[in-house]
């Protein structure tokens, strides 16, 4: 049997490229290797499935560091606005959060992921699971289809290859598509993880004297190695661990700690964290010493509670040189003046971040350069499409990732349809 569109991936790009596909009419297939459709959606957003953000298109490209400006073209094809409409007109209604975030009333992501699955079914598009694909077969340099593992062969005008990166592999992205891209003659951009936590060797870190600790609309920032300036700097939240740092902020700057310590040949750099991002150091510094002259027979470190996180208080102290029990008539000015600075810049050394396993984000992937942005297809073998995560665009948290999963999910599926289409009618019509 052959197929005008063989997609392989049933993640959020995939099955995007899957409904587009579909809607065109062609003959589709849309295969995974899972025994159902879905699972990195069905876990997206804590659960809840983040389908995108409603900020502009300039908001959503600048919150996708990681070659945002190539989704320009898929954008003007699919973009966060028809992701709403989309939902919404399938009776799927959405709810905006902070920062633009979209959720499911419900707050259910699996209302999103049968959504798509029954919106897939009915455009007729044929759903094999438990199919991990071998090979794409490449000849007379063009698609002719794919082998799967138990060796059946399932020919096809144009293949998508929509299988994700490498992070989060228990959801199936376990970078299989890589191999199948290198043997049609594409090259991968290194990969790396992004929108991971950070680790650290910091002994109050290894001792875990803060662990658990949270830390609520702070701001931080990762510092230039030999210039000491802030390479990039975020504002939200963080939690101490174990092993370093995590919560939002640290995922945000994760893939700048990775490209800082590759960039300059280093172990280590420093990361530091605002407690006070909307105050400066020399307002902090007035507002304790208001704080002890009010309560001149107070220990500093009590003096302290309730405007400093408790547990950070002891920590503060010893790195500013002032004992716990000092009150206000001994309290050194010099000490008083680090503590401010420290409250602006308490600095935490990191060493790089987990695996990309544990990551959400891939970074790296199929080179840019060799995709046509029109249509995602591949400017080196014709009838091959990508789209979602295995490309080298990667985002901040926020539903910036997946809507360049269902931008590109369904401008790859749109164009692979198209792509058979017009293979079709050659065949049919050959030029003399």
């Amino acid at each position: 049997m052959k197929y005008d569109v063989i997609i392989i991936g049933g993640g959020p790009s995939g099955l995007m490229a899957a409904v587009a596909a579909g809607r065109s009419g062609s003959k589709v297939l849309l295969l995974d290797k899972g025994d159902k459709l879905g699972r990195k959606l069905a876990i997206s957003g804590g659960g809840r499935c983040n389908v995108t953000n409603a900020g502009s298109i300039d908001f959503i490209i600048k919150n996708i560091p990681g070659n945002g400006r190539f989704l320009h073209s898929a954008f003007s094809v699919f973009n966060n606005k028809d992701i709403i409409e989309f939902f919404e007109g399938l009776g799927i209604p959405l709810k905006e959060e902070d920062r633009g975030r979209m959720f499911p009333v419900t707050d259910k992501a699996k209302d999103v992921v049968n959504t798509l699955i029954n919106q897939i079914k009915l455009l007729k598009v044929e759903i094999l699971t438990n199919a991990p694909v071998d090979k794409v077969l490449y000849e007379d340099h063009e698609v002719k289809g794919i082998r799967l593992k138990d060796g059946k062969l399932l020919e096809a005008r144009s293949v998508v290859i929509a299988v994700g990166g490498k992070s989060v592999p228990h959801t199936g992205s376990t970078g299989d598509g890589y191999e199948w891209a290198q043997e049609a003659g594409h090259t991968i951009t290194e990969l790396y993880p992004t929108e991971v936590p950070l680790t650290s060797k910091a002994p109050f870190i290894q001792q875990r004297v803060l662990q658990g600790l949270s830390l609520r609309s702070i701001h931080l920032a990762v510092l230039d190695p030999l210039k000491h300036k802030k390479i990039i700097e975020h504002e939200g939240d963080i939690i101490f661990t174990h092993f370093g740092l995590s919560g939002p902020a640290a995922l945000r700057c994760s893939q700048f700690v990775i490209k800082a310590l590759k960039k300059h040949g280093v172990k280590e750099i420093s990361v530091l964290i605002d407690l006070f991002p909307t105050k400066k150091a020399d307002e902090i510094m007035e507002e304790i010493q208001r704080k002890t002259t009010e309560e001149p027979k107070k220990a500093i470190k009590n003096v302290l509670k309730g405007y400093l996180p408790e547990r950070l208080i002891p920590l503060l102290l010893e790195w500013a040189d002032i004992d716990e029990s000092t009150t206000s008539a001994h309290l050194p000015k010099d000490g008083l003046e680090k503590l401010s600075r420290l409250c602006k810049e308490f600095p935490v050394p990191v060493n790089g971040t987990l695996s990309i396993e544990e990551a959400f984000v891939t970074g790296g992937g199929i080179n840019l350069k060799e995709i046509e942005p029109k249509t995602m297809k591949s400017k080196i073998m014709p009838g091959l499409f990508f789209c979602g995560e295995i490309l080298d665009i990667h985002g901040y948290t926020g539903g910036f990732n997946i809507t360049a999963a269902f931008a590109t999910g369904y401008t790859a599926g749109q164009g692979a349809a198209e792509y058979s289409r017009n293979e079709q009618e050659l065949a049919l019509f050959p030029v003399e």
